[in-house]
């Protein structure tokens, strides 16, 4: 059981030649592709890497650009893909800071940028609040209990007027091993105890090895040890993306050795065989 990364803001490998890194994410996890990163690199990637290019189940880890801005280059009114999604995922999301610090008094879209109605040209919508089994002994969690700190970002539209987001569409994948479960991150705007938590409670094993964005660019050193403290002694495999965040990474590697892995686009995670 594979995880391969497609689309991560850095490439890991000069071999094979041409793979491209853009910020977002998408992973082939199995025979399962997991967000699409932000263009169509992510299938650009798969083909120089010997992937499939064309996957029978989609999930989408939530409703941002730079997870979703790709799906057309997998969709196939042919060959359907069955696409699943958390059903808020089409909410309208905005960003009113931009990356250069200019002043913008317009609200930028960076949500998904195609309508529900424009997906079902090309794949099957299924929409779902609680954890599906999308392979076998792979699951979208759907939407996760937030008991612990979550990772709300930006904004969205909501009664005509834009609301702090908590991103409540946030899912992750969670794959049952020989050895535990490993769980595939997105964003992991739901929190990451929240959703290894929840991961644990569907599969029924511990959560033993974390491949993904994980968000903790957004938390202070403090908060990433705290962190590290509950990880301790937890995992066997930490290979942060994405939106984890150079500090984190440095911190995570010190306090996690044994765990610890640099990924990125070209990256391929073996895991134990499936349970």
């Amino acid at each position: 059981m594979n995880v391969t990364v497609l689309a991560d803001n850095t490439v890991a490998t000069g071999i094979p030649k041409g793979l491209r890194g853009e910020w977002g994410f998408a992973a082939a996890v199995g025979d399962v592709l997991f967000d699409t990163g932000q263009s169509s690199s992510a299938r650009h990637n798969a083909r120089l890497l010997d992937c499939p290019t064309a996957f029978d189940e989609i999930v989408l880890s939530h409703g941002h650009y730079d997870h979703t801005m790709g799906l057309d280059s997998f969709l196939d009114p042919s060959d359907r893909p069955t696409i699943y999604c958390h059903p808020d995922i089409w909410d309208e999301r905005y960003i009113r800071e931009p990356a250069d610090g200019r002043t913008l008094e317009d609200p930028v879209h960076i949500g998904v940028p195609y309508s529900r109605a424009e997906v079902e040209t090309g794949g099957d919508i299924v929409e779902h609040r609680d954890p599906v089994e999308v392979s076998d002994g792979v699951y979208a969690l759907g939407e996760i209990p937030r008991t612990h700190d979550d990772n709300p970002v930006h904004l969205r539209a909501a009664d005509g007027d834009l609301v702090d987001d908590s991103v409540p569409d946030d899912q992750s994948l969670a794959v049952e091993t020989t050895d535990g479960t490993a769980l595939v991150l997105g964003c992991c705007h739901a929190g990451l105890r929240n959703t290894v938590e929840h991961a644990e409670s569907v599969t029924g094993g511990r959560v033993r090895h974390i491949v993904g964005g994980t968000h903790l660019v957004a938390r202070d050193s403090a908060e990433i040890h705290d962190i590290a403290d509950w990880l301790d002694g937890r995992l066997d495999l930490f290979a942060g993306t994405h939106c984890t965040g150079f500090e984190a990474e440095k911190i995570l590697s010190d306090r996690l050795p044994e765990a610890f892995r640099s990924v990125g686009v070209g990256s391929t995670i073996e895991l134990p065989p499936r349970g």
